[in-house]
């Protein structure tokens, strides 16, 4: 696995070390591998709603076209 150095703020680096304290996740690269994940999943649901809603032919409503991508998500483990 790609190996990376990154540098918080003060109020950040806290928040990610209480993260870990919590024993929520057991490490801090968890921690933000887990936000990534959660950030891509996000912009894949913007990325689908706005191409839905551009396109014209998007037969389902914003709260349909979510929970198919978030059925979607958990059967890929993405969630």
């Amino acid at each position: 696995m790609p190996r990376q150095s990154i540098s918080f703020t003060p109020p950040n680096a806290d928040w990610l070390k209480a993260q870990v304290d919590s024993e929520e996740y057991a490490s801090k690269s968890e921690v933000v591998n887990d936000l990534i994940r959660k950030a891509r999943e996000i912009e894949a649901i913007r990325a689908r709603l706005i191409h839905a809603e551009q396109s014209g032919f998007a037969s389902q409503g914003r709260t349909e076209i979510l929970a198919e991508i978030k059925n979607e998500a958990r059967a890929n483990g993405e969630l």
